[in-house]
């Protein structure tokens, strides 16, 4: 069973996050409470925060962007992130 996620990726994991745009530069910031905090070095504005979001998270996972969905809090500082071929041991190393 340890081979689980070798071959397509460990299916699906929701993980909510805050985003602060219009930092200096993009990165995590570990724990806030029950979510992650991530700075985004873009404004939010016209969906580029999100952008930046999804372009960042992939490239922290390895992962194509198009595996990476925002569930909900599209205008919204909170965001829930549905993430695909990820496991929860992923997020918390690359994340937490």
């Amino acid at each position: 069973m340890s081979d689980e996620c070798s071959v397509n990726g460990c299916g699906e994991i929701v993980i909510t996050v805050k985003i602060v745009p219009g930092s200096s530069r993009t990165e995590t910031m570990g724990m806030y409470g029950q979510m992650y905090k991530i700075k985004i070095a873009a404004p939010p504005e016209k969906g580029k925060a999100n952008k930046m979001l999804i372009n960042f998270l992939a490239e922290q996972f390895g992962i194509k962007k198009n595996t990476i969905q925002i569930k909900s809090g599209q205008t919204s500082a909170v965001k829930q992130i549905l993430l695909q071929g990820v496991t929860t041991q992923d997020v918390q190393t690359q994340l937490g």
